[in-house]
């Protein structure tokens, strides 16, 4: 069996079964089989690819094998997804896709289920992906079923994005924002404002940003000592922004509350750096604090990085921080393009309780915000009840809270025009998409506490 699919069907697995993390776990595994070059693009494109759109390839394979997928045993299953992702989301020659996925079967579930694979693959191979969408959505019961179906995206994913795209008066982007969330992203690059200068090919906002010549980045990591790293366009900007909110004067103390895994503290840490302001972090779950000390090392200078629940910390520090970074944790709805497998793991019902999180930090940073001060609040979604209902709920009878315009701080820091629409209803907030900007659906509201 060629290294590759073992690969990507081994990542698969352990998705399925150990709810592990395929942006995590991939490259170990393509490491350890000594993969490179277009192998390890196959591996890559296998996983992911199978990854991302299996709700729709289950859709395929339920209605071809007959059956419900609850009577497929779970390593069929996969095997079953990884086949039909080669078959019509890939070039791979249809015999290949149907040969190996089947000795695939053969080796992990025995030649009995070989034998309902191979039938099971062969009727996928009759028709062409188009037909299969238009089987496997004759069906649907509604627009947004349709729409989940041949996007692969839950339903009230879909019904997210519809309502914040609508914010903004841009309804009719749904189905691009869907193709784009289906696409790999490029790999973006940051170097550190100060401590390292950007290669080409330039990013087209950030001035930190830029791309990578192709293959493995962690040649380019590497060979600068951790001042330049892998990091979306879209994290720059935010952080950039609130660097660059208001003039820094000389001794101001910033505080990143919600660290890991250290991204954008690593640039806040930067940017303190030149402009002679000092920088805390916090991050509660400790492997990822290890994360945020190991980001900020390369940086000159003393990050202290301490391990508390963010609302007990900034409770204790009343008007400590003239700039807080509240990078909340979140659906992470933004980023489905880095996160194959993350669009099928969240459900609506995480929603609220991440929104009441959210709420409680934001009021939390407040109070530690020193008069004068300015505050981010950053999510990696652009769902209304994760973004500007939280702002709103705070802001709601504070007199001495205003919200700056957000999307006049990303222009500011922006080295080419950024289509920033006003928001329906005329708040200040700003937000990012990856079918517009190529960058993580970023939301960003920038609050400023009165002299």
């Amino acid at each position: 069996m060629q290294p590759a699919r073992r690969v990507a069907f081994d990542v698969i697995r352990a998705v399925s079964s150990s709810d592990a993390y395929a942006n995590l776990l991939l490259p170990g595994a393509i490491r350890d089989a000594g993969l490179s070059g277009p192998d390890a693009a196959l591996a890559t494109e296998l996983a992911y690819g199978t990854l991302r759109q299996s709700g729709t390839y289950d859709a395929i394979i339920a209605q071809a094998a007959g059956r419900d997928l609850a009577s497929i045993d779970p390593p069929v299953l996969d095997a079953l997804r990884l086949g039909v992702h080669q078959l019509l989301g890939t070039r791979v020659a249809t015999h290949a896709a149907v040969n190996e996925t089947v000795n695939l079967v053969a080796l992990t579930a025995g030649r009995g289920a070989s034998g309902f694979a191979n039938a099971v693959l062969r009727k996928v191979a009759a028709r062409t992906a188009d037909d299969w969408l238009d089987a496997i959505t004759a069906a649907a019961r509604s627009d947004d079923e349709r729409l989940g179906l041949r996007f692969a995206h839950p339903v009230w994913i879909i019904r997210a994005f519809r309502r914040a795209l609508a914010a903004e008066g841009r309804e009719d982007e749904l189905e691009a924002l869907l193709a784009a969330d289906n696409a790999a992203p490029e790999v973006t690059l940051i170097a550190l404002p100060g401590l390292a200068e950007p290669q080409e090919p330039r990013r087209r906002y950030a001035a930190t940003a830029f791309g990578s010549a192709g293959g493995d980045p962690g040649s380019v990591v590497g060979a600068h000592g951790g001042l330049v790293r892998v990091q979306d366009e879209g994290s720059q900007l935010v952080a950039l922004a609130l660097a660059a909110a208001q003039p820094v004067r000389a001794g101001e103390r910033w505080l990143d509350l919600c660290a890991g895994p250290g991204g954008k503290t690593a640039l806040l840490a930067a940017e303190a750096l030149q402009h002679g302001a000092t920088l805390d972090a916090n991050e509660v779950v400790p492997a990822r604090a290890g994360l945020v000390r190991r980001a900020v090392a390369p940086v000159p200078g003393h990050v202290d990085v301490t391990e508390r629940d963010g609302r007990e910390l900034a409770a204790e520090r009343p008007g400590a921080y003239d700039r807080i970074l509240v990078d909340a944790p979140c659906t992470g709805l933004g980023a489905l393009r880095r996160r194959p497998e993350a669009r099928w793991r969240k459900t609506a019902a995480d929603v609220p309780e991440l929104a009441a999180l959210q709420e409680q930090l934001l009021q939390a940073a407040l109070e530690a915000l020193a008069p004068g001060g300015t505050l981010a609040y950053v999510t990696c979604s652009p769902h209304l009840a994760e973004t500007a209902a939280v702002v709103q709920t705070v802001l709601r009878d504070r007199s001495d809270l205003e919200e700056l315009d957000a999307r006049d701080a990303l222009r500011a820091v922006s080295q080419s025009p950024i289509d920033l629409p006003e928001p329906a209803n005329g708040s200040c907030h700003a937000q990012l998409w990856p079918h517009r900007h190529g960058t993580d659906a970023m939301f960003l509201s920038l609050i400023r506490k009165r002299d």
